[in-house]
């Protein structure tokens, strides 16, 4: 498995991984991932198989906010340069692909980016089934969030770094 930065080309197997892994309500849109690849394409990574087909990726950026907001889904935000809180916007691995560890291996790659940059920590927010991942790749549940992201609860995660 080797781990890449995203470039425009990968958008079509993206989306299709992206609408397996979330439903209608959660899942990004085309628009909206041409536009984080546009903005924070330094963290945005895909996983990739030996025949170079995308197995998963993970996307988001370095903010000033410690937890993701639901503005952050719609705008977009550009990274800050330095310092600050990396967040996980997306996180999705292809369903054939699943139970590989291709996920935490994307985690350790943007984490691996987010120290580089000096940040602070990483943060994301999930759902209440997802939590053990999280916190068996180091992150710590830090409550519910505010988040009404396609009228679910999400949760508040964070590891430092």
């Amino acid at each position: 498995m080797k781990i890449r930065n995203v470039n425009r080309d990968d958008l079509t197997a993206i989306i299709e991984i992206e609408n397996k892994g979330f439903n209608e309500q959660e899942a990004g849109t085309k628009e909206q991932y041409e536009d984080r690849i546009k903005n924070f394409r330094e963290s945005f990574f895909v996983a990739v198989n030996d025949d170079d087909q995308i197995m998963g990726f993970i996307c988001g950026p370095a903010v000033k906010e410690q937890f993701i907001e639901d503005w952050m889904y719609e705008e977009n935000p550009k990274s800050v340069s330095r310092g600050g809180y990396q967040t996980v916007q997306t996180i999705a691995v292809s369903p054939d692909a699943r139970g590989l560890g291709i996920g935490s291996l994307l985690l350790l790659e943007l984490e691996n980016h987010a120290k580089s940059d000096e940040r602070i920590a990483m943060s994301l927010t999930c759902l209440i089934d997802r939590i053990p991942f999280y916190e068996k790749n180091g992150y710590k549940n830090m409550g519910i969030s505010k988040s009404n992201h396609a009228d679910e609860q999400w949760f508040n995660m964070e590891k430092l770094i």
